[in-house]
């Protein structure tokens, strides 16, 4: 194992040794216009205890130039990763000169540079542990430290920190910023960003306390900042925060900073929050990324508690923040701003995610058994976030909404400042509830998998059953048709079940929809009159969240292969271009043609259907929904040329969509689908990306030239994805999509043994980040799990983390082909 990889164990003993006072970090920027290749200067002086003379520092980057021990120069003893430290005393002062190396990666100090003006930026991202590419660092969370940053940068920029500037010296240049210490944080949720970035500035206040916020971009993107209502629903957040968490929020001012080529939607860290630049909309935006921006942002605002004031002492508790935010970004949503339909949203998208991947060979419980650090970096998926938020949903209606936050509230009392294990939040859970919780935690956060609700009448009456029984408080809806065919509500009863069958009295009713509001973490199944109800009569119902209740039933039956894949897609035909929900609407379209192309024996009669219902939605549909049915229609065009001559008169201004504004979002995806089907030259594509000359364009650019149905042209992205290392993360993730595109097995499926031969060495020698996305989205759509059962049967010693991705890509191969079979 690399010694990269740190493992639960070294870093829980160098814990128990080592305690850290202060840590200070200067970082020489100046040089970050020129050349990357030159790196930046770094210097790191930490002050710790020690009870133990032996330790080390984590730290990757170009070169280590000298170690000081307590005023002493060392021998510098250093692998790469890990920088040795003999002869400590019980109080330590050490300072590490090094040159750390810019990022093309996002993994560390990322530099960008914007084809739109030449513009230099500069931000860092460190979870789970890439703080050492910027400092020398105990790099594990349980090690917290008050840290001061001082950064030298050109005198134009903005340079931003956790904390608010408390000295410069600038002299016309080049400028040198001091940043007042933080409060104790662990190293990877330190800070600093650094570029000409547009700002704009507003407050918050709260009593006698003052909090700055900023929201700031690039330059070229300030046009299309909406800083109102970014300011707004931070202002709403901190208020409802305030109210419900009974502790000030403590990290002095609040950044917002959008970056780009980001890898994450945001990043929570604390007082200089960053986002994806996804969320600074180029063209029109529909309610539901408007809705989804305000989730991410409520989402890092509430980790500013959950996650930056109580940390996890490891990353097996990495729920303890995850977890928690993603179920206050919507609770927050619906409870505090003007999104209060977003509890719909996390009902059929980020729950999809977490069926999907609860469901895979590799699940975990959401408090994880996380062993080194590839693990955790895997760990950052559909368990830890999404059905953890689904758990917490359930919790809450377990114990109630106001004990829930009573808790949270002795929580953070309890343990400000410090790291904690799932323990230490029962504990506080109980006392606010005085219910049996850790009964509760073992059922819902100890184990793996779902149940699936099912209802069932026979001779003995109604029941309902559930596989992989666990304990649900849960509400059932009655809905009956009326004399004109309006599914209507008719009552909500609340049950509770434990066991594999619980009895159950209910009125006679047209549909029955088990779990309805949604308060539990299960797959339904529809019983067959309620299915018959609903392929007649779905987009009828008047409340959004049974509706998406339903249509979530329904992709997960197809899913499961229990429901024809046709019989889903008529039903989609017949009721998606009713579905007002945008959130809903959205995900119908991306399953529907999931389904397309991945469950259906005449894929290719399939497409042709489908680009037919997509290109009549957008042109029928009004109002916020037909946006989304333009997307789902270029997309839809990329496997299919039928609408190729239409698309080209689109881009040549030549015919237009009702209502409809070709804005250079819609445009680049519609340039995608010419490109993939063979309907626009390199000459042509070279214009367009003219036509938009941004970072958009150029990421759009190198899609579609790689996406064009030429066999050397597929071959050329395939080598370029494995073997140039200079390409920056998102056009690695543009040039996969281009080799990917329209599913062209005849273009790629002679490379399917090559993968296999690559993902050792690619995951050997590039970062995590890097070798995940080559591995997870070139494994091939091959027509048997052959080729991946043989080279999981030889590599049985491969890194866990590489053998994860593999086992899930399989298993997704696998349903595929076994669904499709099914027909």
């Amino acid at each position: 194992m690399s010694s990269a990889n740190l493992t639960r164990e070294e870093t829980a003993a160098r814990a128990a040794a080592i305690t850290v006072k202060t840590i200070r970090v200067e970082l020489d920027l100046t040089n970050a216009r020129d050349h990357e290749d030159l790196g930046f200067p770094t210097t790191t002086t930490l002050e710790f205890d020690a009870q133990e003379s032996e330790t080390w520092l984590d730290f990757i980057g170009q070169s280590v130039e000298s170690v000081t021990v307590n005023g002493i120069d060392r021998a510098v003893v250093w692998d790469g990763a890990r920088i040795a430290l003999t002869d400590l005393a019980e109080h330590n002062v050490v300072s590490i000169a090094a040159v750390g190396s810019y990022s093309r990666t996002g993994e560390g100090l990322h530099r960008f540079l914007d084809p739109a003006d030449g513009q230099t930026y500069l931000y860092t991202q460190y979870e789970p542990a890439d703080s050492r590419r910027v400092m020398a660092c105990f790099e594990q969370p349980d090690m917290k430290a008050r840290t001061t940053f001082v950064v030298a940068a050109p005198s134009s920029w903005q340079v931003l920190s956790n904390q608010s500037v408390v000295s410069m010296a600038d002299d016309g240049a080049e400028k040198r910023v001091e940043f007042a210490p933080t409060l104790p944080l662990s190293s990877y949720i330190t800070a600093v960003a650094a570029g000409p970035y547009h700002r704009v500035d507003s407050e918050w206040t709260r009593a006698d306390l003052v909090v700055p916020l900023g929201v700031l971009c690039r330059e070229s993107l300030a046009k299309n900042l909406d800083p109102d209502e970014i300011l707004e629903i931070t202002k709403q957040g901190l208020d409802f925060y305030a109210d419900h968490f009974d502790f000030p929020y403590p990290w002095g001012k609040y950044d917002q900073i959008f970056v780009p080529e980001y890898n994450l939607g945001a990043m929570e860290n604390p007082g200089l929050v960053t986002f994806t630049e996804n969320y600074v909309f180029r063209g029109a935006a529909t309610q539901a990324q408007r809705e989804a921006r305000a989730n991410t942002i409520l989402h890092e605002m509430a980790h500013m508690w959950f996650g930056d004031l109580v940390t996890m002492k490891w990353w097996d508790d990495l729920w303890l923040k995850e977890s928690f935010a993603d179920y206050m970004g919507s609770h927050a949503s619906v409870a505090a701003t003007r999104f209060t339909h977003e509890w719909v949203t996390f009902a059929n998208s980020r729950k999809a995610w977490a069926y999907t991947q609860d469901q895979l060979p590799t699940t975990h419980p959401i408090v994880a058994d996380i062993p080194d650090l590839e693990a955790a970096k895997l760990n950052f998926d559909g368990i830890t976030y999404a059905k953890g938020a689904a758990v917490l949903k359930q919790l809450v209606a377990f114990v109630g909404e106001e004990q829930f936050f009573e808790g949270a509230r002795r929580y953070f009392a309890a343990h400000a400042f410090a790291n904690t294990t799932l323990d230490d939040l029962l504990v506080e859970l109980e006392a606010a509830s005085g219910k049996d919780v850790r009964a509760w935690s073992h059922a819902w956060l100890e184990t793996t998998g779902m149940s699936t609700l099912s209802l069932e009448t026979d001779s003995e009456g109604t029941w309902i059953t559930q596989t992989d029984p666990r304990p649900h408080t849960l509400r059932v809806g009655i809905y009956r048709k009326d004399p004109s065919g309006v599914l209507r509500l008719l009552e909500k009863i609340p049950v509770d079940i434990t066991d594999v069958r619980t009895p159950v009295k209910l009125p006679e009713a047209d549909l029955v929809l088990v779990n309805d509001d949604d308060l539990t973490f299960a797959k339904v199944r529809l019983d067959p009159k309620s299915l018959h109800s609903a392929k007649q009569s779905l987009s009828t119902i008047e409340d959004d969240m049974p509706r998406g209740l339903i249509w979530s039933a329904l992709w997960n039956a197809v899913r499961d292969g229990v429901l024809p894949v046709d019989t889903y897609l008529e039903v989609v035909r017949h009721h998606a271009q009713a579905e007002t929900n945008v959130g809903v609407v959205g995900v119908v379209l991306r399953h529907a043609l999931y389904a397309v192309c991945n469950f259906t024996r005449d894929p290719h009669t399939a497409k042709r259907q489908w680009l037919e219902t997509t290109r009549k939605g957008a042109n029928e549909v009004e109002g916020d929904c037909q946006l989304v049915w333009v997307r789902a229609f270029a997309a839809a065009a990329e496997f299919s040329d039928v609408q190729a001559p239409l698309i080209r008169e689109l881009l040549d201004g030549t015919s237009a969509l009702p209502r409809i504004e070709l804005d250079t979002d819609v445009r680049g995806r519609f340039v995608v689908a010419l490109a993939a089907t063979g309907y626009l030259s390199e000459e042509e594509i070279h214009a367009e990306r003219q036509r938009d000359n941004t970072a958009s364009g150029q990421a759009n650019e190198v899609l579609a030239l790689s996406a064009r149905p030429i066999e050397e042209v597929r071959l050329q992205a395939w080598n370029s994805a494995w073997t140039a290392t200079t390409l920056s993360n998102e056009l690695l993730s543009s040039t996969i999509a281009g080799f990917t595109a329209g599913a062209r097995r005849d273009l790629t499926a002679r490379m399917d043994s090559e993968y296999f031969k690559n993902i050792r060495e690619v995951w050997r020698t590039r970062s995590i980040e890097m070798a995940r996305r080559i591995v997870r989205d070139l494994y091939p759509a091959m027509e048997t799990t052959e080729l991946a059962d043989r080279w999981l049967a030889e590599n049985q010693d491969a890194p866990g983390a590489l053998r994860r991705i593999v086992i899930e890509q399989t298993d997704n191969l696998a349903r595929d082909l076994r669904v499709r079979a099914q027909g």
